[in-house]
């Protein structure tokens, strides 16, 4: 069952055009793959899904409801999460109050995820629970940018370059924290450390100048040289 459809939309920076008819699919309990170089186009199209830069043209649908044209938190409420790239943590606040912010006022004992959960699947925030955002390591603040993604118990998760300027050992650890979460919850995972999203992903897209130039299943992207020579730089 496809959950998010993306059909033919082209997204613009004022007069710039961006995305030139971008089309995918993410189907519900999969993590997905939108792979390319620097500024191939996978941010502004994690953004057009969420509403910040919304298409010109084409159409967006979760589960089967058209959400281009509504406000970014509107479509946040229907259950779509986004993770910024720039890690925008609240830098004089605790790692809990962090995570309390975004937490739902409404009938929290039945939510889905909660501080405790938090805690349980990243130990290392629940170290840091009393410690500043802006005391925090980077892959410390993605892992807190992630974590509060959850907190609003999102059906959907949008990874915008998690792995980006991040050691070896915390890219790792990231990829591990990933897959506990696709465990509950779809992910688009747009990244350009091939090892990193290859390890995770079950299908993939590859973007080039704003437009989609392969899709397949994860093993013939990792067995085709070509394609990554060409438009991955492996």
């Amino acid at each position: 069952m496809n959950l998010l459809e993306v059909n033919d939309i082209h997204t613009y920076y004022g007069k710039s055009h961006i995305l030139f008819g971008v089309s995918l699919e993410v189907n519900q309990g999969s993590i997905v793959g939108l792979m390319g170089r620097n500024g191939a186009g996978k941010s502004t199209t994690l953004k057009s899904i969420i509403g910040i830069v919304p298409p010109k043209s084409g159409a967006i649908t979760f589960h089967g409801e058209k959400i281009n044209g509504l406000a970014p938190f509107r479509i946040a409420r229907r259950g779509i999460g986004y993770v910024p790239e720039d890690r925008r943590v609240f830098s004089d606040l605790t790692v809990y109050e962090n995570l309390e912010i975004m937490a739902p006022n409404k009938n929290k004992g039945s939510l889905p995820w909660t501080i405790e959960k938090i805690f349980e699947i990243f130990p290392k925030l629940n170290t840091l629970k009393s410690s500043r955002g802006m005391e925090l390591s980077g892959g410390e603040q993605q892992m807190l940018t992630i974590a509060r993604a959850l907190m609003g118990c999102p059906k959907f998760l949008l990874l915008d370059e998690p792995a980006e300027g991040l050691a070896p050992l915390i890219v790792q650890e990231l990829g591990r924290l990933t897959r506990r979460i696709s465990e509950e919850i779809t992910i688009l995972l747009a990244e350009q450390n091939l090892p990193f999203v290859l390890d995770l992903i079950d299908y993939g897209y590859i973007i080039d100048e704003g437009k989609i130039v392969f899709k397949s299943e994860v093993e013939e992207i990792r067995n085709n040289k070509e394609i990554k020579e060409k438009y991955l730089g492996v």
